[in-house]
């Protein structure tokens, strides 16, 4: 996850004594708000101690308590807040900063933007009174791990519905990557091909599914594909409200003036764009879409707009551009702020270029970090297994 952002701190003239005590009273008043500071975190950290997982009565921003489908409750889900750091990149452009917001930090078995929408979804769910939780995506999809791994936590079962190749549609999918960490808690897996998932599409393969699942008197509950509907956007216009909070008790001026996401599913740019659009953040939100084209993502996130009456054009809050082809993308001019969410690298490449046209810095595999995580997590993995595996066998083999 990363930013890039353009400040100024301006420094009027001041005479040499007058400006010795105005710093020794400054510094006082910096020494005392940091300490109140500290305290708060300390009170803070005190009352999260014991909120994992729990469910709280939620209460929208105030620039937010206009729309609709306002989640009455949410339930504890992520390590939050994320930690924002400056990221020190050679050959910036001037007046240009690099910042990284770490969702990847929001928790190992449900890092990303998955569990921000989850805690909203998840909690609708269990006010419904559900007794499964029923999703659908990619054979690796990190949505499905995350919502396979809250729906343990919350005691309820969960039934992936995971896109494969058709050759291998009849196989059994193995022990890879997030594959293990759903069967690991036991989530119920069936795999459909590509050529079918296009064919009758995912809200239908669901819905079939939800069917079969009422008729043998479970009570299932539908998650989208990213967690993408209108009550999964409200995970993002709460991230909007965590960052304006970082940025006011942070201990130097900081302005982002823009945010750039690789775009999945939609329910991230959706909140984005709209929660800056109405705080006081006011950063442009740009999105790299890794599948489908612009025009599909416009549509979707102005009806999950529309889904929570926000009155906005989706054109006017957020610049979709295609990064399904493009290996590299110019990314802005002077003075720009970079904000990834996506756990998954999928914008991996990105042109920084200045106004001048002259000085083109090229930053690449900027998620390099995010991604030694996720392979790190892989090969641990795999590691499980197989140590698993030979226990198994050897305890077999001496008679247990």
């Amino acid at each position: 996850m990363y930013c890039i952002s353009r400040f100024h701190l301006l420094s009027p003239s001041i005479s040499p004594i007058r400006k010795s005590k105005l710093s020794k009273r400054h510094n006082h008043r910096i020494a005392g708000s940091q300490s109140q500071l500290q305290q708060q975190h300390q009170k803070m950290e005190t009352n999260n101690a014991f909120k994992f997982l729990t469910k709280s009565p939620y209460t929208p921003p105030s620039w937010a308590s206009h729309l609709s489908l306002i989640p009455s409750h949410a339930v504890s889900l992520g390590h939050l807040p994320t930690p924002i750091h400056k990221w020190h990149l050679p050959n910036l452009p001037n007046n240009t900063e690099v910042w990284l917001k770490r969702d990847d930090l929001s928790g190992m078995q449900m890092s990303g933007n998955k569990v921000r929408k989850l805690e909203f979804l998840m909690a609708d769910a269990v006010a419904q009174g559900a007794d499964c939780i029923i999703t659908i995506g990619g054979i690796q999809s990190n949505h499905c791990r995350a919502t396979a791994v809250a729906a343990k936590y919350l005691n309820l079962d969960c039934y992936l519905i995971l896109r494969t190749s058709k050759v291998l549609v009849d196989q059994d999918p193995g022990l890879t990557g997030n594959l293990l960490v759903e069967r690991l808690v036991g989530a119920h897996v069936e795999l459909i091909s590509k050529e079918e998932y296009a064919k009758i599409g995912s809200v239908t393969l669901t819905d079939i599914l939800k069917e079969k699942l009422l008729k043998e008197g479970r009570r299932p509950y539908v998650i989208p594909v990213g967690g993408s509907n209108s009550l999964g956007t409200w995970g993002y216009i709460e991230a909007i409200r965590e960052i304006e909070q970082q940025v006011q008790t942070a201990n130097r001026k900081v302005k982002f003036d823009d945010i750039v996401v690789a775009c999945g599913s939609g329910a991230t740019i959706a909140g984005l764009s709209l929660g800056s659009w109405l705080g006081t953040l006011k950063a442009k939100v740009h999105a790299f879409s890794v599948c489908d084209n612009p025009d599909y993502f416009y549509d979707f996130t102005q009806g999950l707009l529309d889904g929570i009456t926000a009155g906005i054009n989706s054109r006017d809050i957020v610049n979709i551009q295609n990064g399904k082809k493009k290996k590299e993308e110019q990314l802005a001019n002077d003075g720009v702020c970079m904000y990834v969410t996506r756990s998954i690298g999928k914008v991996s490449v990105w042109e920084l270029q200045d106004s001048t046209r002259d000085h083109q810095p090229k930053v690449k595999a900027m998620q390099l970090a995010l991604l030694r995580s996720l392979i790190l997590l892989k090969k641990l993995l795999q590691q499980l297994v197989l140590f698993l595996t030979q226990f198994t066998v050897e305890k077999l083999l001496t008679g247990w």
